[in-house]
């Protein structure tokens, strides 16, 4: 133990004592030792201000790619909202001429009492809204004996059926039900026999 003692001792005062450094004797040391670290630094300060230049190229990169992104969302949203005020003008457009012989009609009933013209009228103005429609995709529904269907009808009331056939299969059509270009835009409302 005593030896282990003795060495701990040579050890702390060996590491106590202080290292004296010649100045004089190597007076270049310390340019040589400035050199290297202006190099040093003058490398830094180059790859600094390169990083800088390419963040700031990256900002405007960003800058410009936002503001071009921001013009483009107000400029779908502008044509999204001219679209939405202008979807039914055709078809407006098109019922333009059953107006106008629907206010024919109304003049000549003031003008004359004859009923007969003015079905035959009213029938021709109606059989013209059917066609226009048609011609943009308007389809009847047929609902009357066909089976009652969850997807197309709404059933308003059931009846008891006048036969058995007639179970479970829409016996009357209270309201009819379209389609338009084959998609389902009202349900028919129905009277279904049970």
């Amino acid at each position: 133990m005593q030896e282990k003692e003795k060495e701990m001792k040579n050890q702390a005062e060996q590491e106590e004592l202080p290292v004296e450094i010649n100045e004089e004797a190597n007076p270049r040391n310390d340019e040589e030792n400035l050199q290297p670290e202006n190099e040093n630094s003058d490398t830094v300060e180059n790859e600094t201000e390169k990083l800088r230049a390419e963040l700031s190229e990256q900002k405007d990169k960003y800058i410009r790619l936002f503001a071009e992104f921001d013009n483009y969302r107000r400029r779908t949203a502008k044509e999204n909202l001219e679209i939405r005020q202008t979807a039914g003008k055709e078809t407006i457009i098109s019922l333009l001429d059953v107006l106008d012989d629907c206010e024919r009609a109304e003049k000549q009933l003031e003008k004359s009492g004859d009923v007969q013209q003015f079905t035959e009228g009213a029938l021709l103005i109606f059989n013209k809204l059917k066609k226009v429609l048609e011609s943009k995709g308007l389809q009847q529904m047929e609902s009357i004996k066909t089976d009652f269907d969850v997807e197309k009808h709404e059933a308003i009331t059931e009846i008891p059926a006048p036969d058995k056939h007639q179970k479970g299969k829409v016996i009357d059509e209270i309201q009819k039900g379209y389609y338009l270009n084959d998609k389902i835009i009202r349900f028919a409302k129905v009277v279904v026999g049970k």
